[in-house]
């Protein structure tokens, strides 16, 4: 048996686990919601695809939200992710979400200093609010390296299959490394919480990141068999240092 095999069989299993996760949590009406974040190309749509793959089509959504209208600029920030919140026995799982605001938005331009800040000290409150009705939250950041994002981003280039990861912002992402290093720095810093903590995914090897993401996915909705391994998965609030400048 090789390293594929041996990939195929733990993915397999982690997956009989989350259908076994889920349809306890339809049962007993409780609500999941699943932040994924990270630079461009850190694994978050391969990630998410492991993750979801089995589950409930009914009960399961995945967001992955476009830039926002006029309208909706004009809005409270956070009000249009709210319409897409869960359900009693919904999971939830949002391809970047309102942290596109600590993110891409100030590293761009897209923002304000002044509308980045109103959002990271706003951000600790609503998804407090979030968790004390009920919600079990999860945030991920999935961290890369620069050399395997620059591989990465070349190689949907040249591979026609992926023509629809191709993004006009994707030039940006190697020239504004140091931007969004600080931007994520300031993010983990100001947004970990007891309510709603961060964890960091080391995501250059992609097979092992998706194992592990599942495996905190399971861990966080209480299958306390799942042992996410520590070299690859740090919490928000340890990971200054251990993530990739």
């Amino acid at each position: 048996m090789g390293k594929k095999d041996d990939y195929d069989r733990e993915l397999e299993r982690l997956q009989e686990r989350v259908v076994d996760l889920q349809h306890r949590l339809i049962e007993e009406g409780r609500r999941a919601l699943i932040l994924f974040e990270g630079r461009d190309a850190a694994g978050k749509d391969g990630a998410i695809k492991r993750l979801a793959e089995y589950m409930a089509p009914r009960q399961t959504r995945v967001v992955a939200l476009p830039k926002p209208t006029e309208r909706e600029t004009t809005q409270w920030y956070f009000q249009r992710y709210v319409p897409h919140l869960p359900a009693g026995g919904e999971t939830v799982i949002f391809n970047r979400s309102w942290y596109n605001r600590a993110g891409v938005e100030p590293v761009m331009g897209f923002c304000t200093p002044a509308q980045t800040d109103a959002f990271l000290k706003h951000a600790p409150r609503f998804e407090r609010a979030l968790v004390e009705d009920g919600v079990c939250l999860i945030k991920l950041w999935l961290d890369i390296s620069q050399g395997e994002q620059a591989g990465r981003l070349a190689e949907r280039v040249e591979n026609p299959l992926k023509r629809f990861k191709v993004s006009p912002l994707d030039a940006e992402a190697q020239k504004r490394w140091d931007a969004y290093s600080a931007a994520r720095d300031r993010m983990l810093a100001e947004t970990h919480t007891d309510a709603a903590p961060w964890t960091c995914v080391v995501t250059d090897d992609k097979k092992t990141a998706r194992l592990n993401v599942i495996r905190l996915v399971l861990r966080a909705l209480g299958d306390r068999e799942a042992k996410p391994d520590p070299k690859v998965c740090v919490a928000g609030n340890k990971a200054k240092g251990r993530l990739n400048a």
